[in-house]
């Protein structure tokens, strides 16, 4: 079986392998800048949460049986969840939101640039290509000059089309539904709640992503993604 960063690669029409080792290579090179306390690395992702509401009591724990629950459920709804790490520094910060607009993306990104990093030179952030995620989302959500201030808080590097799996954001996002989102979660405010102590937790011991696809290895394990160049 294949694993599902290679399903992605296997997509890539012919015609966009240059495209796409272009912006993966532009990744790894990222990845492999020596840490520097002005220009903090964070890896941007996002998720949706399901809310489902249990219709009948479940079981609860018992001596040798798992707690059960119905298999009739009711949806309630469902929420975003804006996800922001620093591979390097052992940080993440999770928001969850109603929306997944540009506005929305907006506001966490200020967040991440007034309140996380204020004092950041230039944070460098790595994210996918969805069409809310970059600089026009700050014209859209503050006045000009505003939007241009946050614009020159961050250095914008993106995954190509069907490499998200370059985004360290993606590691952190699965970690976060193995440890926390596996399960039926009732409503908004106990999503919030639940979120915010996995991020706590996780922070509290320093949990860090250890990277360790480089550009060579690239040019070795992914060479049929690189066009032929005659000599």
């Amino acid at each position: 079986m294949l694993k599902p960063w290679l399903k992605e690669i296997w997509c890539i029409p012919p015609e966009a392998n240059a495209e796409f080792v272009a912006a993966m290579e532009d990744v790894l090179e990222v990845y492999q800048r020596p840490p520097d306390p002005r220009r903090p690395l964070v890896c941007m992702d996002e998720a949706s949460k399901q809310l489902v509401k249990e219709t009948r009591p479940g079981q609860p724990v018992q001596p040798g049986q798992p707690a059960r629950s119905d298999a009739e459920y009711e949806r309630a709804g469902v929420r975003n969840l804006f996800l922001a790490t620093a591979p390097l520094l052992g940080w993440r910060c999770v928001e969850v939101t109603e929306h997944r607009t540009r506005t929305d993306w907006a506001a966490f990104m200020r967040t991440v640039a007034d309140t996380v990093f204020p004092t950041a030179e230039r944070i460098v952030i790595m994210e996918d290509n969805l069409n809310t995620h970059g600089p026009a989302s700050f014209y859209e959500a503050y006045p000009p000059a505003e939007a241009r201030r946050l614009v020159e808080r961050f250095e914008f590097h993106y995954t190509p089309k069907h490499g998200s799996w370059l985004n360290m954001a993606e590691i952190e996002l699965s970690v976060l539904a193995r440890q926390c989102l596996d399960r039926r979660i009732p409503d908004a405010t106990t999503l919030e709640t639940e979120v915010a102590t996995w991020v706590a937790q996780r922070n509290a011991a320093g949990a860090t992503i250890d990277w360790q696809f480089t550009t060579a290895d690239a040019r070795i394990k992914l060479k049929h993604l690189y066009p032929s160049v005659g000599t």
